[in-house]
């Protein structure tokens, strides 16, 4: 037997939702305005089906589902180019937005994207056998950086990283180490802007951007060495 899980997801309008995933290279293989909107898109072995619903808002949207790849590298920068053709920019806030590429701490490489019917995609690729979270380390500024992430790009609360980052970064006796400190710093510029606060993500680039590392620690964040300097060219 050979089964497969397609995922129906809902939006308000069909045509924006069919837009979006055509700018990520998805073909519309069906397309139903009425008396029941609906569609199916699919680039490669990845199908989606959506319908629409007069009430629904997809700002309060829950709708997600999760897409297991070989290649998260690639997809991930397949789909921003694709977004940068179609929309001129990269969004990274609001509706339709895409994420950082980022290793969790549950074993996968992966990022979220959501569509403009409020869906998130989330898309990852494994990186270990086991799929449970690991303990959050007992250091200070460890722990805050795998909390932090964990709500910014798992829970998709960007809030709730703000405030982690801005706690440990507060007056205190205790200093990060170069590398925590450039995490921090990068991811919490990272959330200023999907927040909107231009001001408060321009403060925390700029500290991450004078943070002083050696080659091999340079080495150790090269993921957020690339975040910081697409950060600050969308500020540019």
């Amino acid at each position: 037997m050979a089964e497969k899980t397609i995922p129906l997801l809902p939006c308000r309008t069909i045509q924006p939702v069919i837009d979006f995933y055509s700018a990520l290279g998805f073909e519309v293989t069906f397309l139903q305005k009425s008396p029941n909107p609906c569609a199916v898109v699919e680039r490669g072995d990845i199908e989606l089906q959506f319908f629409g619903m007069k009430r629904y808002e997809p700002s309060q949207s829950y709708s997600t589902c999760y897409v297991v790849t070989d290649d998260v590298d690639g997809l991930y920068e397949a789909f921003r180019a694709g977004l940068r053709a179609a929309y001129g920019k990269v969004p990274n806030r609001g509706l339709p937005r895409i994420g950082p590429l980022r290793d969790m701490s549950y074993g996968v490489r992966q990022f979220l994207m959501t569509d403009p019917g409020g869906n998130c995609v989330r898309v990852g690729q494994p990186t270990g056998e086991d799929p449970h979270h690991r303990p959050a380390p007992t250091e200070t500024f460890a722990r805050a950086l795998h909390n932090a992430t964990l709500f910014a790009d798992s829970k998709d609360d960007p809030a709730g990283a703000a405030r982690i980052i801005d706690r440990v970064l507060g007056p205190g006796d205790e200093r990060a180490t170069p590398v925590q400190l450039l995490r921090l710093l990068v991811l919490r510029g990272d959330v200023a802007g999907r927040l909107g606060d231009q001001t408060a993500a321009a403060a925390a680039l700029e500290r991450a951007a004078a943070v002083q590392l050696t080659d091999g620690e340079r080495a150790s964040v090269r993921d957020d060495l690339t975040r910081l300097q697409d950060l600050v060219g969308r500020l540019g």
